[in-house]
Order: C-alpha cells, then structure tokens, then sequence
C-alpha cells in the first residue's frame, strides 16, 4: 500500500500528537466531558503551565476544541472528521487504501 505524501505528513502530525503519554491522558478524561484547566491540572496531578500546553498541541491537532464561560475555558474532545488523520490512520490499520472523501 502507498500513502501519498500529504496523508503521511498529516498522519506522522497526528502520530506526534498522540505520542505522549500527557497527552492521551489529557484525551481519556476529555473522553468522560468537558473539564478547565485547573479541573485537568488536578486529575492529572500536573502544574497548570503544563497541561495548558498540552491542551495547545491537541488543539493544534484539531483533536480538543474550547468553550469559554465566563472566564473559564472548557475542553472538550472534538468529533472526528470523515478524510482526516484518523480516517489514514484506521484505513492502514485495515490495510486499505483511504476513502480520497473528506
């Protein structure tokens, strides 16, 4: 199988991502609601600073979007996309050529 050259960027992007353990912490407690900073920052028993950037990168990967209120900001895991990185990522896992639809 061949993997055209935006697809394996765009997935060695999301493998990145993924590739921390923070990171999909961050992604498994996103997993049971939306949750602030400080609320993360205390289940995942790390400084503030840290899991802001974090929430930076799985942002950057259009993997956790925001709501604010008030002051607060929340996080929430965003719904999977038809065509991008995961649709890659499950098609080579299936050996399979990924569907060119987004």
């Amino acid at each position: 199988m061949t993997l055209p050259a935006k697809q394996a960027r765009t997935l060695a992007r999301l493998m990145r991502i993924l590739g921390d353990p923070t990171r999909l912490r961050v992604l498994l407690l996103l997993g049971q609601g939306e949750m602030n900073v400080g609320q993360l920052a205390v289940r995942l028993r790390l400084c503030q600073p840290t899991v802001s950037h974090h929430l930076g990168l799985l942002r950057l990967g259009d993997l956790v979007g925001t709501r604010r209120d008030g002051k607060q900001v929340y996080y929430y895991l965003r719904p999977p996309r038809r065509g991008r990185a995961l649709a890659i990522f499950q098609a080579l896992l299936a050996n399979r050529q990924p569907s060119s639809t987004g």
